[in-house]
């Protein structure tokens, strides 16, 4: 690193400002590896690197006013923001508009900061004090300068954007909330940011805006990211929809959700869609809209979710969510009905004959005279256990025997199973 320094006596420019970068990168890396570090020795680092490439004065300003942050240096850090905002340096600073709109708003995340601080202590008191409530005022406003410029810079803002909206709530401006992140979701100069529509979505649900608005936002949000939490309350709002075609939507939605591993053992969406069936089947036409919703799915969207080995599992771990799976079953596919149905009563066999076999052993088993025989404690609990897994098994079969959407010819099947 001693002998790098030589470089930068180099009278090429361009030679002269590669080699500063790599000083720069490179001593900052050693800095973060050495254990014994010390604050100090980053700011002097720092300070020397400010100096020797001008070009990248923004860039280690900002960078050194991050680790000042990290180490709670927040008064030094708005510093640093203040020097890099007063910088002036000829045809370098026209050349970098980009990065000093980036420090502007860094500027304004601290001073949003502050004024956080200010509302928590004035929310604290009970008394109304006019200097810190225009103090806070202040700071309001000169965050709110800096934080409007970034986003005239396509990008992705989140925070800014976030911080922005939160004090001009406060302020009672809804409308200019809503028109800052209508601008920030829908701007085509904008890259796809599924954050945009969320938040813009949690602002309209807050301030009760129309179903209709609602679905607009959650439907381009579906197409970014199919798996997103608020799809449930996509579905939902479907649902209630009196429109045409939402009810293939609605299902369109949750089968999607269920693409997913992350949902695949999610009881909530198991629910939403066996609602969604309900609903479909007081149609005329409830089988055609399933098979095209399955069309593009029956090769391996079923063999994930009821293959044997999982109907085993919901067997032992969740037999709520095998009573629903079942339902669902019957009406997407009853192929795949009879095996994962004929896998449960294996499983249920086992269990069945393991009991028997439990109260064989007790039965062969004579206390000695004179004693009273104990149960040992793990016994106890898997005899309990398996007591327990049949009576949960033997009302899962009477519930779902007595569903109305289910064909009779399987209801006349599950009645006989639960009455067996």
């Amino acid at each position: 690193m001693a002998s790098y320094a030589q470089t930068l006596e180099d009278t090429t420019a361009s030679m002269s400002q590669h080699c500063a970068e790599i000083i720069w990168r490179m001593g900052t890396e050693m800095l973060h590896q050495r254990p014994d570090s010390k604050l100090e020795d980053y700011n002097s680092f720092y300070e020397r690197i400010k100096n020797s490439g001008v070009k990248h004065y923004l860039k280690v300003c900002l960078e050194h006013s991050f680790h000042l942050l990290v180490n709670g240096q927040f008064e030094d850090a708005k510093r640093q923001l203040s020097n890099a905002l007063s910088w002036r340096y000829g045809k370098q600073l026209t050349s970098q508009p980009q990065r000093m709109k980036l420090v502007q708003a860094y500027s304004g995340f601290l001073d949003y900061f502050v004024w956080c601080d200010k509302k928590n202590a004035i929310s604290s008191t009970d008394e109304y004090n006019a200097g810190t409530n225009q103090e806070m005022h202040s700071y309001f406003r000169q965050s709110s300068v800096n934080l409007k410029e970034i986003l005239k810079i396509p990008g992705v803002w989140d925070p800014f954007i976030q911080s922005y909206v939160d004090m001009l709530e406060f302020y009672s401006d809804h409308e200019g909330a809503f028109a800052v992140l209508s601008d920030y979701a829908y701007d085509s100069s904008f890259p796809p940011n599924p954050n945009a529509h969320v938040y813009l979505y949690m602002h309209m649900k807050k301030h009760n805006h129309p179903s209709k608005k609602l679905l607009k936002v959650l439907k381009i949000l579906h197409t970014l990211v199919p798996s997103h939490e608020l799809m449930l309350e996509y579905c939902f709002l479907l649902l209630k929809s009196e429109k045409e075609g939402d009810l293939q939507k609605a299902l369109g939605v949750v089968l999607d959700l269920l693409d997913y591993v992350c949902w695949k053992r999610n009881l909530d969406v198991w629910n939403q869609l066996m609602t969604v069936l309900e609903y479909l089947m007081l149609k005329d036409q409830w089988l055609v809209v399933i098979a095209e919703e399955m069309s593009h799915r029956k090769d391996w969207w079923l063999a994930m979710h009821f293959s044997k080995f999982q109907a085993r599992k919901d067997f032992a771990e969740n037999t709520e969510l095998l009573d629903v799976k079942s339902s669902v079953v019957h009406a997407l596919c009853p192929h795949y009905a009879s095996i994962y149905c004929s896998a449960c009563k294996e499983a249920q066999k086992k269990a069945g004959n393991a009991l028997n076999d439990f109260k064989t052993a007790k039965r062969d088993v004579k206390p000695r005279k004179g004693k009273r025989r104990r149960k040992t404690s793990v016994t106890q609990k898997k005899y309990l256990q398996r007591r327990r897994v049949e009576r949960q098994r033997q009302s899962f079969l009477k519930a779902a025997s007595k569903r109305p959407h289910l064909p009779v010819r399987h209801r006349r099947e599950l009645f006989v199973q639960s009455s067996c």
